[in-house]
């Protein structure tokens, strides 16, 4: 189940699909580990592989709307995702912000800015998202870049911060205010008005703060006024920070190839250190997390491709993928250099460009407790209040995800329904942990909340941790997998939920009742020999499968 360049054949696409994947796989494989690594130490500007894109067509084809090869194909944009973040997050960077820089684009209405923007892609540029700004973050209620109107349309004045690609990008989707309202343009990097200020990151990426001084702002470059302003900055992140996950597994994997391989190979008073009982159950750990990973962001992509008015389930699975699963990146990592220890500092492996990089994906796009609050607003219907939905497939069809670009108002996210959580739950209670584990969540089912501790963040991010874990799962079971795999995975989960509850034990709002049930819920996984060897041997598999060339 691990992206592997050596045997991966991306069979699940079509033929053009096929040869761009390939092709990006070889880009980098025939760079090799060194030119890789010396260029992400030295911060070199990664002109080679956008070089590679435009002649190749790969930002163009995948992130084009209008079927066809040039589509907005979620699945297959995860993959190319799950690729970059392999090799490294920085290349993973300039197309994760290249797809935000589109989201206002595709949402609006502005023809003109649309065939500019597919004519820029055509050209090989990439893109940026002027939202932030120093003195209020991504708070998009707060803006200091102001529209002043003139006789030929406006001029934009301000400063962003923390801009991706903000030193090259051909189009800037930027987010500002006029006396009427929110307004979202279109800006060029290359233009006069437009004043570059420094990267603020010691990275091969370029995170840009920028300045506009009296930059003009013409009719054509508006791309949305008022609501539709607001609506568009929201709705792109649920479009682009989906990607956030894939991210996160690319570098798992990559780390994961080094960290068994190392440790198998290594002798430690006579042994490969994969005999002592703890090295084998921190890298099983990492493992099953990984693949737990992996099967609920494939699930994911089934809701964002069959997303519609009538159905918008995607809106809890996007801060899901990118809380739940990063943060989970961060665990695999950590399990894995517990294990190898001083080898993840060697400035020669992945490994230590993962333990950095792997920190910024739920910290720096979106941090973890505004993610958790947002999936706490989902927890009222998605527990108690379900509807019917005929089954989401597996959707993996060339087809365009048109929706994602008329998404709608950015609200109402309270009324959502989900299908009953607990179906899939009983499809699988043949297996003990996955049994276990609803025992829990039902449990959390009976917990009693008191109308103020809503005002406490710090009890809610707790109570968050917890109903995060049943949506997990869920996600898990529906996309499937070998008995002996799932229930390990929820081995895992059984654990986590008994961490969760612990911790909420322990918060000062908790009341008394609140910290029996709590206790109450404090659970230990089923144990089976015979399944933890199994999983074993699935780890084993992964020494010496994959090692890029030096």
């Amino acid at each position: 189940m691990l992206f592997n360049p050596n045997t991966a054949d991306f069979a699940q696409f079509d033929d053009e699909t096929r040869r761009l994947l390939r092709a990006t796989v070889g880009f980098f494989e025939e760079r090799g580990k060194k030119a890789l690594i010396e260029r992400y130490i030295n911060r070199s500007w990664y002109d080679d592989f956008l070089a590679f894109s435009a002649e190749e067509g790969l930002f163009a084809t995948f992130l084009t709307p209008g079927g066809g090869d040039k589509r907005w194909d979620t699945a297959r944009n995860a993959v190319l995702s799950e690729i970059l973040g392999f090799y490294g997050l920085d290349y993973w960077y300039v197309w994760q912000v290249t797809v935000l820089g589109l989201g206002p684009v595709w949402q609006s209405a502005n023809a003109d800015a649309r065939e500019h923007a597919a004519r820029l892609l055509d050209e090989g540029h990439v893109m940026a998202f002027g939202l932030s700004e120093r003195a209020h973050g991504a708070d998009i209620y707060s803006t200091d870049m102001v529209l002043t109107k003139t006789d030929s349309g406006y001029v934009a004045n301000g400063t962003k911060y923390y801009i991706g690609n903000g030193n090259v990008a051909g189009l800037v989707s930027v987010f500002g205010r006029t006396d009427d309202g929110y307004v979202f343009f279109k800006a060029d990097s290359r233009h006069p008005g437009y004043h570059l200020i420094k990267n603020v990151v010691n990275k091969q990426m370029y995170v840009s703060t920028f300045e506009l001084r009296d930059y003009p702002v013409r009719e054509e470059d508006v791309l949305h006024t008022g609501q539709a302003a607001f609506d568009a900055a929201l709705n792109t992140v649920n479009i682009g920070k989906f990607n956030l996950c894939t991210a996160a597994i690319g570098i798992c994997e990559h780390a994961m190839y080094e960290a068994v391989t190392h440790a198998h190979q290594r002798i430690l008073y006579g042994k490969p250190v994969t005999n002592f009982a703890h090295v084998r159950r921190e890298l099983s750990d990492a493992y099953v997390r990984l693949m737990a990973m992996k099967l609920f962001s494939d699930r994911a992509v089934d809701y964002f491709r069959s997303a519609g008015p009538d159905d918008r389930r995607y809106l809890l699975f996007n801060p899901m993928t990118k809380m739940k699963v990063t943060t989970e990146g961060e665990r695999v990592v950590d399990l894995m250099w517990d294990v190898i220890a001083a080898k993840g500092f060697e400035a020669d492996t992945y490994f230590d460009k993962a333990a950095m990089d792997i920190r910024g994906l739920p910290k720096l796009e979106g941090t973890v407790h505004v993610n958790l609050a947002l999936i706490l607003k989902f927890m009222p219907n998605y527990l108690f209040n379900a509807a019917d939905y005929e089954p989401v497939p597996e959707r993996r069809d060339a087809a365009d995800d048109e929706f994602l670009f008329r998404q709608g108002p950015a609200r109402g996210l309270g009324a959502i329904r989900f299908h009953d959580w607990r179906e899939v739950y009983d499809r699988y209670a043949h297996l003990p942990n996955v049994a276990r584990f609803r025992q829990q969540a039902d449990g959390f089912c009976e917990l009693r909340i008191a109308e103020e501790q809503y005002q406490d963040l710090d009890f809610l991010l707790s109570v968050g941790n917890l109903f995060a874990l049943i949506v997990y799962g869920q996600l898990i079971l529906e996309k499937g997998a070998d008995a002996y795999l799932l229930d390990e995975i929820f081995a895992v989960l059984v654990r986590d939920f008994s961490q969760y509850a612990t911790d909420l034990h322990g918060k000062t709002a908790t009341t008394d009742e609140q910290a029996a049930w709590a206790l109450a819920q404090v659970r230990r996984p089923v144990a089976d020999e015979a399944r933890t060897a199994a999983v074993w041997e699935q780890v084993l598999a992964l020494v010496g499968a994959y090692e890029m060339r030096p």
